[in-house]
Formats: C-alpha cells, structure tokens, sequence
C-alpha cells in the first residue's frame, strides 16, 4: 500500500521478516490503550502533517485493496478519522487525519480494551471529539483458534492460511 512512511512499534528486536523501509520504535509500557496512544504520538513526531492508520497485528485477511480506495487522497478530504471494526465488539483500525498526542490521549486513554463494547466506546469517543469518521469493513481479529480457523477460511490464499493449516491444533481437553 503506498505511504509516506511506515511505522512499527515493536516489543522487542525487528528481524529479517521486516521488509526495508519501516521506522522501529520500541513500544512503551502500560496496558493496551496507552501503548495505542503512543503510537500515534511516535507517528505525529515523525510526520506531523500526515494521517496515520494504526493497524492491529491480528487481522492477517486483511489487504491493501481494503485500504487503498477509503484512505486515498481524492477521499480524506472532510475525514478525520477511520474506524475498522472488529466483529467482536473491538476494532482493527483506528486512523486520524491529523494525530497528535492530545488528540490520542483523549480518544485511547481509559478506553475499556478487549470487551464486548470497546469499539463503541471509542465511535462515542470520536463523536465527542467532534470528529467525521469513514468507517472500514467489519472484519474478524483472531484471538481464539476459532477465530483463526474463520479467518484463514476467508483468506485461503495467504500465508496466515497455509501456516495454521501446517499445525497440528489438539483439540480441547474436557476436564
């Protein structure tokens, strides 16, 4: 997908599977909300004029086709934010036009993380902040190997497929 930049805040060392051309910076503590804020603060330090879209690691279907038409340049114009999300109630996407700390403080900062209401709660969040959200398609986060089975089935093709069809997944022990 082309970008002006591309960014990675990483727990831990990149290795080779890093394509050239990506930013590393290493993630900061704290529980889920405050690293997704500084992650849009490392983003507005290193472009502050550009949008960034912050993308979970957790939707491998995902593709740059789903992307390219909703964050072209003919569409950003009059949108200040995009909301991806996630078919369990969270979300898989969270772009800004214009980001800055502030701005993700306030939106990321206490947002219940992992419930069944935490994308709501972030859209209530981008109304108050007065903002005009472009919303992205519903896709499913693999956070179970449900989940995980759903998603290679919509994405048979990728590599996320092929590698969870190579492991042998031992059903649950009934205890």
């Amino acid at each position: 997908m082309p970008a002006g930049r591309r960014l990675l805040v990483l727990d831990g060392e990149p290795g080779d599977w890093l394509p050239p051309g990506w930013t590393v910076v290493p993630q900061c503590g704290g529980g889920l909300d405050r690293r997704l804020a500084a992650a849009f603060a490392h983003a507005a330090r290193l472009a502050s004029a550009a949008p960034a879209l912050l993308v979970g690691m957790d939707t491998p279907q995902l593709d740059a086709a789903a992307l390219a038409e909703p964050l072209s340049a003919s569409r950003r114009p009059g949108t200040d934010a995009w909301y991806g999300p996630a078919a369990d109630g969270g979300f898989w996407a969270l772009g800004l036009a214009r980001p800055t700390a502030r701005l993700a403080e306030r939106l990321l900062h206490d947002l219940p993380m992992s419930a069944p209401d935490t994308g709501d709660a972030l859209l209530g969040r981008l109304a108050e902040a007065g903002l005009t959200v472009h919303h992205l398609p519903v896709l499913t986060d693999v956070d179970t190997v449900d989940d995980a089975r759903q998603v290679a089935a919509e994405a048979p093709g990728s590599r996320f497929a092929a590698r969870l069809s190579s492991l042998v997944l031992v059903p649950e022990v009934a205890t």
